[in-house]
């Protein structure tokens, strides 16, 4: 593999996922708004920006054009369809032998086997409520943005995090089929690992069409885990 894109290379999540490739010595093209190309200033020189919104089909008809990979942050923000919108034109336009990874949270459930903590179940209606309420976030666009995805016969991966926090590296996360996995009680992850995760799914085949829920290698019930077994 030697060209990925990284949709929504700005963030946080993209920045050190653009940091992770270029130490593995990709080709790196990345997608952000016009207004964010600023925070990519200390690799502008190693990468090449194309500058848009992210489910404006012809950025990413552009961006994916004869890559490899690509790492799409999938993001819900406003209520314009950006998520499924931006997922729909990476499945349409990326090369059909492609590695297509996308970011998302424990929220999503690929088979509705996933069993979530009371507060997650307490919390999510609420935040989904008011956030589209208030036109900041529609929760729902995430969920179908991966039902495209799920139903989709593109080599892809969703890899659904637990809450991020920030930190150095504590190593590539752990993983399993469903939330509710003694391996995962410890709902947690580094943001920096999280984007490692990420970058190795691309080559990582046996996580093609599997949508991974991960936790840091170092929290405890990953510790447990790997005592036990």
């Amino acid at each position: 593999m030697k060209k990925i894109c990284i949709i929504g290379v700005s963030g946080k999540l993209g920045r050190y996922m653009l940091q992770h490739a270029l130490d593995k010595g990709y080709d790196v093209t990345g997608v952000c708004r016009a207004q964010s190309v600023d925070k990519l200033s200390p690799w502008k020189d190693r990468m090449t920006i194309i500058t848009g919104t992210s489910n404006d089909r012809d950025v990413i008809r552009q961006a994916v054009s004869n890559c490899d990979g690509v790492l799409t942050v999938l993001v819900p923000w406003g209520v314009q369809q950006y998520a499924s919108g931006t997922a729909q034109a990476v499945l349409d336009f990326a090369p059909a032998d492609a590695r297509l990874v996308f970011s998302c949270g424990w929220h999503i459930s690929r088979d509705g086997k996933d069993v979530y903590p009371l507060s997650l179940r307490m919390m999510l209606p609420v935040f989904t409520f008011f956030a589209r309420l208030f036109r900041f976030a529609d929760i729902s666009d995430q969920v179908e943005a991966c039902r495209r995805i799920f139903s989709s016969d593109r080599r892809w991966t969703v890899v659904r995090c637990s809450d991020i926090e920030e930190g150095e590296s504590e190593g590539l996360p752990v993983w399993s089929q469903h939330v509710g996995d003694p391996v995962l009680a410890s709902n947690r992850t580094r943001r920096i690992d999280f984007a490692l995760f990420m970058v190795a799914a691309l080559e990582n085949d046996s996580l093609i069409q599997q949508a991974p829920a991960i936790v840091s290698c170092k929290a405890d019930s990953a510790l447990r885990h790997e005592a036990e077994h």
